[in-house]
């Protein structure tokens, strides 16, 4: 740390007692050190009564102003014992320190130290003698006094007092900054102070003083234009702040840059003294120019905690570069012995990675050391470094980092450095060993996204083409690079639509094309390629493939599939991507990859894989999907009509669900990549199992309500049939869609496909197929009212049923009959056909068909106003439906039971039937579920 009792003015007692080793510091956190130590001061109230009298250190203190300067005007009824309470606990914490006192006073107290142990006196009393004192030692005095601060005075303090008294002193130092400036320009040193002036002039842009000497450090450094651009933007904010143009001085300076007259120049006669102060470094790039968002990563970055390393990581063009730039300007007064910045440029394409030895020397050259004193050993190095930081309060960005290798020589060994790790690699060594902390960087959202285009388009713009904004935020996939890359694209031709933009970023062929800014370290592609290229064969290869998978996200074996390795061989692989930042792990198990990666990999793939590799991996990844939901498919429903697969091919890692509930779980998961490869199955010329995907989907799709996805698998499924010139598939699908298009209500649509289904099976002979066609055609008439027409149909049915002796046909066939009957009124029928379907479910074992058909003797029971067998038969069905795991026919019989007991009266029990079945649908996301909710209680509606 800065020590504030110089060796030249040790405090001595004046009886001639030993030297005292007391230090306070204000000018930041408030803190005291004795004998070196740093000691515990207690509670911020406590260190604000510290600080109290510290401002006026050998004054005393009236105590009512003590009170009033901790807690304000009004101070708590208590106030004054906690105060008393307050000031014994801190003579006790400096009972060690020699010739630090705290005395009760006739009516206050005092405390009684040596100003120079205190360091907002010592600058007090260095800026005074500065003032009095020539150009030279006055420039030593002001350079030492402002290494006094550390930070905002009393930083971690709060009271009305101090928080004015914070004001005063915020003045006092930018003034002392001010002359020190004066001083420096005078001597010639306007490199040195030019750092400081750009930092200060963005702290106070309207001071034309302070502009005065930034314009002529620029002018003196050779940047006549940024000289004058400074005075144009003064002006202008002058003008639009305050209505004024710049003062006389102001405005002289301005003509004597534009003469270029030689006045500006220093006396050659007047040289700074040499500074007995090693230099602070301040080594921080630009503050970037416009930053979106991150708020909790920079409130998390702001209060670390104990935590004094962060790796901060994520995707190449996610900006955490950005992130820890605006983060480290904003708080540059944390850090007053300086800021170290190390591109370390683990991941660039023209450059090596920069070896830790080379890293150190760059640093020991920022701190000062002269290369004559570098040690030669590598390790000494490393330790001179961290001597040199240890008591220091420094900022330490590793930025670009490759591995845990590069960063352990870097860290610094003491507690006042914060080292923040840029890398697109997480470290999870280096977290472990070091308790550093991993703060990982993700997209930006949406809203941050059209922010960042309108702070870089103007809002008028990005307001006027709100449909193009979009595609252009979905185009560059939220990442920050991209969307900058686009912005300067757009901002250079002001007069383009936006929607040219948003074409070419949608257009699949050249997707990243778009964004190639000409300059490698901003292009998009390119930024990409250095995470790939530090991969392994392995991990690269398994990347390259992720690009021929057409669904979001995938599974381990799905990926294991695709790329012909065993599971295990393929987890460390997409681990070694994930830790890249290549994909993303977003569940335990389950990987994807933002668009803009997808569309690298699928660029990767077609270049390196050869046309008969990549069509491998396809039909694999396809197999994988077809074996595993054809497995799911018949645990649904085990008594539907089979189809045969050909046997997996090696390398295709299948997943079989044991139970009705995993295997609904596994198609809930899969479902966007089950869907997707539908449609990629057919484009690749793979029909047959196009089709067959499709079959395995249907029962899925009916339970979830996921009609419109069973509308659009099985046009590809019929158009894939169509193809392969197979009439039954044909049949099959025109059947399926027939169902779905009935479930949407669309029955014209309906009526066409069961006309072509009848068709096709006539012409085949399929009498249990136009079985099955008389049963969906039953369930058309029933939606559209024609409960007669349905009835036909279900007779029609039932006799070809029986005429093939196909058993589980009949019984759904019964079941259904006895279910129209009921709504005609005719129950003795219904019954007796309701009961003759559950016997022959019963006989076959068809359980699924047992618990429906037991909701529809419920349904029976409930028209003849019998709500008591009603409810035991819903219960019957609930209670098989459950066991079953058909967590869908559970939530329709629970529904049903609730309309049985309202109708009976017994509401109480209604309602947590009602929330049952509402919860369940609410859970597999089916659309019935609104209609259930209406039911409830009003004051129990969800």
């Amino acid at each position: 740390m800065n020590r504030l009792v110089r060796p030249s003015e040790t405090n001595v007692d004046t009886s001639g007692g030993s030297q005292l080793a007391v230090e306070f510091r204000l000018l930041g956190e408030v803190e005291a050190r004795v004998a070196g130590q740093p000691v515990d001061l207690g509670h911020t109230r406590q260190r604000t009564v510290l600080a109290a009298l510290l401002v006026e250190a050998n004054r005393t203190v009236p105590v009512e102003q003590l009170l009033a300067r901790v807690w304000g005007d009004q101070p708590p009824q208590r106030s004054r014992s906690a105060l008393y309470s307050y000031l014994s606990r801190l003579r006790r914490c400096l009972v060690e320190a020699d010739g630090v006192s705290i005395s009760r006073q006739s009516g206050g107290y005092l405390l009684t130290v040596s100003p120079s142990a205190v360091d907002l006196h010592h600058f007090r009393h260095l800026v005074g003698q500065a003032r009095a004192a020539d150009d030279g030692p006055a420039y030593t005095l002001l350079e030492e006094a402002l290494g006094l601060w550390h930070g905002e005075a009393f930083a971690e303090l709060d009271s009305p007092w101090l928080n004015s008294l914070r004001d005063t002193l915020a003045q006092e130092r930018f003034g002392a900054e001010l002359e020190h400036a004066d001083k420096a320009l005078r001597l010639g040193q306007h490199a040195r102070v030019l750092p400081q002036l750009s930092a200060l002039t963005r702290r106070h842009p309207l001071d034309e003083r302070l502009a005065d000497q930034f314009m002529l450090a620029l002018y003196r450094s050779g940047r006549q234009a940024d000289a004058l651009l400074h005075y144009q933007q003064t002006r202008q904010l002058l003008v639009d702040e305050l209505g004024t143009d710049p003062g006389p001085a102001l405005q002289a300076r301005q003509r004597q840059i534009l003469a270029a007259e030689p006045t500006l120049e220093p006396a050659p006669e007047e040289t700074a003294p040499p500074s007995t102060r090693p230099p602070v470094p301040r080594q921080l790039p630009a503050r970037p120019p416009l930053f979106i968002g991150r708020t909790d990563a920079l409130a998390t970055l702001t209060d670390p905690g104990e935590n004094r390393t962060w790796v901060i990581c994520g995707t190449g063009g996610v900006g955490k570069t950005w992130l820890v730039l605006r983060w480290a300007h904003d708080n540059l007064w944390r850090f007053p012995d300086g800021q170290l910045w190390v591109n370390l440029r683990g991941f660039e394409p023209a450059a090596a990675a920069v070896p830790p030895s080379t890293a150190v020397r760059r640093i020991l050259d920022a701190l000062g050391v002269p290369a004559g004193d570098l040690p030669t050993d590598p390790e000494t190095q490393i330790g001179l470094y961290r001597s040199l930081v240890a008591e220091k309060r420094m900022l330490i960005v590793l930025d670009n980092a490759r591995d845990a290798e590069q960063i352990r020589p870097l860290l610094p060994g003491g507690p006042g450095c914060l080292v923040l790790v840029t890398t697109r690699n997480q470290m999870p060594g280096l977290v472990a060993e070091s308790a550093a902390r991993t703060l990982t960087l993700d997209l930006l959202t949406a809203a941050e996204s059209r922010e960042l285009l309108a702070g870089r388009l103007g809002v008028e713009r990005v307001r006027a083409e709100p449909e193009a904004v979009e595609q252009i935020v979905a185009g560059c996939a939220r990442l920050s690079l991209a969307l900058a890359v686009v912005a300067a694209r757009a901002a250079a031709h002001p007069a383009f639509p936006l929607a040219s933009l948003a074409a070419e970023l949608n257009d699949p062929e050249g997707v990243l094309d778009a964004f190639d800014s000409g300059d490698p370290l901003l292009d998009v592609r390119a930024a990409l390629s250095w995470s790939y290229r530090a991969m392994s064969p392995g991990a690269g290869r398994v990347f390259r493939l992720l690009g021929l998978h057409p669904g979001p996200d995938l599974s381990v074996p799905a990926m294991a599939s695709l790329a012909g390795l065993p599971a295990g061989r393929v987890r460390p692989l997409l681990t070694e991507l994930s830790r890249a930042h290549l994909i993303a792990e977003q569940s335990p198990g389950r990987y994807a990859c933002h668009d803009l990666l997808r569309a690298y990999a699928t660029e990767l793939a077609q270049v390196d894989e050869p046309e008969p590799d990549r069509r491998r991996a396809v039909q694999r990844l396809l197999e994988h999907y077809l074996h595993s939901a054809h497995a799911a498919a018949r645990l649904l429903d085990p008594h539907r009509d089979p189809i045969d697969l050909e046997p997996a091919a090696d390398g295709v890692v299948v997943e079989r669900p044991e139970s009705y509930e995993s295997a609904m779980a596994w198609l809930t998961v899969e479902h966007a990549g089950l869907v997707a490869t539908i449609g990629s199955a057919a484009e690749a010329g793979f029909d047959t199992r196009a089709w067959q995907l499709s079959w395995s989907l249907v029962t899925y799709f009916d339970r979830r309500g996921h009609w419109h996805d069973r509308v659009a698998s099985q046009r590809i499924a019929l158009a894939a049939a169509a193809r392969l010139g197979d009439l039954s598939m044909q049949a099959i699908s025109h059947r399926d869609l027939a169902r779905a298009y009935t479930l949407l209500s669309h029955h014209q649509e309906a009526h066409h496909h069961l006309r072509a289904a009848f068709d096709l099976l006539g012409r085949l002979g399929d009498r249990v197929g136009q079985a099955h066609t008389h049963l969906n055609l039953s369930m058309v008439y029933q939606q559209q009212g024609r409960i007669h027409d349905a009835i036909r149909h279900d007779l029609l049915s039932l006799e070809l049923y029986r005429a093939a002796g196909y058993q589980s046909g009949e019984a759904n066939t019964l079941n259904n009959a006895g279910w129209h009957y009921a709504q005609i009124g005719d129950h003795q029928q219904a019954l007796d056909f309701c009961e003759k379907a559950l016997a022959l479910h019963q006989e076959i074992g068809n359980q699924v068909g047992v618990a429906n058909t037991w909701d529809s003797l419920g349904f029976v029971h409930h028209q003849t106003g019998d709500f008591a067998r009603a409810a035991e038969c819903f219960r019957h069905a609930i209670d098989m439906a459950r066991e079953l795991g058909n967590r869908y026919s559970e939530a329709e019989a629970s529904n049903h039971l609730g309309d049985t007991l309202v109708a009976g009266g017994d509401r109480t029990s209604a309602e947590p039937a009602w929330r049952r079945a509402w919860e369940i649908l609410t859970d597999i996301g089916h659309p019935e579920a609104d209609q259930v909710a209406l039911k409830l209680d009003p004051s129990h509606r969800p």
